[in-house]
């Protein structure tokens, strides 16, 4: 596969602000960490870590510090940095595959899909999916929504495909239509949900951190690890198409591989984040926008840029979330839309006042 190449100019400013987005995400896990109802300092969060590496620091702490974090706060930030990260890389690939910078992946229906499956597995937990809940323990939900995010995908990828090609434009209209079928699906569950499970189904569909734990973590890793590290290989590829697909072709890509990979990809990470954290939105648009007017369209900076800010906004997002209402939790959605619809909105009326 020949490999197109964009010499642009001021490229060690970009690799300069990759640089700084590390060092935000350092400083946002180490405060992440520390912020709770009980409180650790930065330096003790520090020295707890330093002591896995056999590294003693200047700071005391005691074991209940300890104990919160490695076995509360620990998992919890790792599924962030985890989720936000995906979110952020999903949405940067997806705007590129589409060419469009308002493209999403709930788009293709991942989210609504695997929301779907999680309320459908919440509703009937008791009655038909009795057994299957006994038999799947804590992973019955995110294995639910899982499967429903990637079976939607499998759906819609088929009305999309035809004859070995990938039509884009079926793929929209198609993945309008499952959103709008699961979305009215979800309604009728909701609407013969009884109280409890009207509550889990609020909290779970607004998103949450809260419920996170070392397993769910590494049951995810792999989707996780597939989604962030492959999609970066398609760097080139996406920079291509953003000249036309006919002038990728010429430039030695195979196209329909590319997007299909690429789709497929988003699908296994959205999938996941939707499984373990709920729905959180704005993450994987926002994002890569931020990215694109600071550092321009290549998608070489703008993916791992994308996995290190997305990771950023969402832990600041989670510590707004928990320290907003104390001792009550906001669920993570309605932080992450508060802040990400006006700048939505920006964006909209500064693309409107630029093409006028």
């Amino acid at each position: 596969m020949m490999k197109a190449t964009f010499a642009m100019p001021g490229e060690t400013k970009r690799y300069a602000v990759l640089a700084g987005l590390t060092l935000v995400l350092f400083v946002m896990v180490i405060v992440s960490l520390g912020i709770g109802a009980y409180s650790i300092s930065p330096g003790q969060v520090l020295a707890i870590l330093s002591e896995v590496f056999g590294l003693q620091l200047p700071w005391s702490f005691d074991d209940g510090h300890r104990a919160v974090l490695e076995s509360i706060r620990g998992p919890r930030i790792a599924l962030g940095v985890l989720i936000g990260a995906t979110l952020a890389v999903s949405g940067a690939a997806m705007q590129g595959l589409f060419r469009n910078p308002l493209a999403d992946p709930a788009l293709i229906g991942v989210s609504s899909g695997a929301a779907l499956a999680a309320v459908a597995a919440i509703v009937l937990e008791t009655s038909l999916l009795r057994n299957v809940a006994q038999i799947l323990g804590h992973y019955y939900l995110p294995a639910a929504a899982f499967s429903g995010g990637f079976a939607v995908t499998w759906l819609v990828y088929r009305f999309a495909g035809s004859g070995g090609r990938l039509d884009i434009a079926s793929l929209l209209l198609a993945g309008i239509a499952v959103n709008a079928l699961a979305g009215s699906l979800t309604g009728l569950l909701t609407s013969i949900a009884d109280d409890q499970q009207l509550r889990t189904l609020t909290f779970w569909s607004m998103g949450s951190l809260g419920g996170a734990n070392w397993s769910q973590v590494v049951a995810g890793l792999p989707f996780f690890l597939l989604n962030l590290l492959l999609l970066p290989y398609f760097s080139s590829a996406l920079n291509a198409l953003l000249l036309g697909e006919s002038e990728a072709g010429h430039l030695g890509f195979s196209v329909e591989t590319v997007k299909t990979a690429v789709i497929v990809l988003v699908a296994l990470g959205v999938g996941c984040c939707v499984a373990l954290g709920g729905i959180i939105g704005f993450i994987g648009l926002v994002v890569p926008h931020l990215l694109r007017l600071r550092l321009g369209p290549d998608h070489r900076i703008i993916l791992p840029g994308s996995a290190l800010l997305g990771a950023s906004l969402l832990l600041a997002s989670d510590g707004l979330a928990r320290s907003l209402a104390v001792p009550a939790e906001i669920p993570i959605g309605i932080v992450t839309g508060v802040l990400g619809s006006p700048f939505f909105l920006w964006l909209l009326y500064r693309q409107r006042m630029l093409g006028g």
